[in-house]
């Protein structure tokens, strides 16, 4: 059996896998995209820490139960592109709208009814795709 006969395809197909991953600017699998359980501390509040970056969140899908205090910290990689989180869920009683800096920012709530939640960054640059748009959002998932 020749090798180059079978390694052709296989050798192609990897190739288109790839040109569609980086045309489409979307990896298969990206870290980050599974489902983050907050953590209960000892002092009975969920903790996450969410990384923020050049279009993207990290964890993007957060789960918390609902009636129990949530901390986030939310930290931004370094660079020169600013960045907001935004969290708006007034069924939930969550309401925030903050610009991120260098520093980490620290944002308390108690969801008090289940559901899911769409955090993003809505910065914008002038005429060009929010970062919203590029994929900078995430999903807070409130549960029983």
């Amino acid at each position: 059996m020749n090798p180059q006969r079978f390694l052709s395809p296989c050798f192609l197909s990897l190739m288109l896998a790839l040109v569609f991953c980086f045309a489409t600017g979307r990896a298969v699998a990206q870290p980050g995209n599974e489902p983050y359980r907050a953590v209960v501390g000892v002092d009975g509040v969920q903790h996450v820490n969410i990384l923020a970056g050049d279009y993207f969140f990290r964890p993007k899908h957060i789960i918390v139960k609902v009636n129990m205090p949530v901390m986030f910290v939310v930290r931004v990689e370094p660079g020169i592109i600013p960045h907001g989180f935004v969290l708006r869920a007034p069924r939930a009683n969550i309401s925030i709208d903050e610009n991120l800096s260098r520093e980490s920012k620290i944002f308390t709530f108690t969801p008090s009814a289940p559901g899911t939640y769409a955090f993003y960054c809505p910065e914008k640059l002038l005429f060009l795709k929010s970062h919203r748009e590029h994929g900078m959002e995430g999903i807070l998932e409130v549960v029983e």
